[in-house]
């Protein structure tokens, strides 16, 4: 029974400026994976959005984050003019509005003679 509060009393009595280096230690690792694994792939993602946004030109057939799909018809600064349904109805979004470009109005223009997409 003395045999185990003795080593009880050796754990207590460990070194207290090592386990706060090991804490530190861990703090900075969990902060370093946080980086790799959340902030750097939405950057990443930030980024292909905002380029995907800004190669928008008319003609481009795009979808809201509405749900809304139309024809690209005008585009000035952050503003673009689209035409939607049979009755060519247009309506005005804010580019941050646009989720995607589901079609193209010229696809040659973003393909090399390969057919490979270009990056912009």
């Amino acid at each position: 029974m003395q045999a185990i509060f003795r080593t009880l009393d050796a754990a207590a009595q460990v070194d207290p400026a090592g386990s706060s280096i090991m804490m530190i230690g861990m703090i900075v690792v969990m902060v370093a994976l946080m980086y790799f694994f959340v902030f750097r792939p939405q950057k990443k993602q930030e980024r292909e959005t905002n380029e995907m946004r800004n190669s928008i030109e008319i003609g481009d057939v795009v979808s809201t984050v509405g749900g809304i799909i139309g024809v690209v018809v005008r585009i000035k600064d952050e503003m673009l003019l689209i035409e939607s349904g049979a009755d060519r109805t247009r309506i005005q979004i804010q580019k941050w509005a646009v989720r995607g470009i589901e079609e193209r109005a010229h696809p040659e223009a973003h393909e090399d003679k390969d057919g490979k997409k270009l990056k912009k």
